[in-house]
């Protein structure tokens, strides 16, 4: 009977030096390269190439807190006496009576100003007497 002697590397292919690899990665992790050498640079140059693509890649899910945006106009301005003058769109508050009307207003304002109290509101009208916008005085 005769013997076959099998060998899992080809006949003339060399080795590879696996530690040499193995070697070079574990200076790369525990960064043991000089500055200004070919490997510090290849490592920081992995590291931008980290930073500036990889929110690109990875979906963090970091997105602003959605805020609730009232689709009206809105003008704020000071008067004499330190309290605060919001002109609202009228397209924005739905006609009602003076409760219903100052509970809108006050909830376009909240948003923006916090908790405020409404003085006196008054409409304002165009020239066929059509109410263009609400301006409200409120004070804190």
């Amino acid at each position: 009977m005769q013997s076959v002697d099998i060998s899992t590397a080809a006949a003339g292919a060399p080795s590879l030096p696996m530690n040499g690899v193995w070697r070079t990665i574990r200076s790369y992790v525990l960064w043991q390269h000089e500055r200004g050498t070919l490997h510090y640079d290849i490592m920081v140059t992995l590291i931008l190439l980290f930073v500036f693509f990889s929110p690109r890649v990875i979906n963090f899910n970091d997105k602003p807190a959605p805020r609730n945006l009232h689709l009206s106009d809105v003008v704020v301005t000071p008067d004499a006496q330190g309290r605060l003058v919001y002109q609202i769109s009228a397209s924005a508050i739905s006609p009602g009576d003076d409760q219903s009307v100052r509970d809108q207003l006050l909830q376009i304002i909240k948003p923006i100003s916090g908790e405020v109290t409404i003085v006196n509101y008054e409409p304002v009208t165009d020239g066929k007497g059509h109410v263009q916008a609400y301006k409200v005085l409120v004070k804190r």
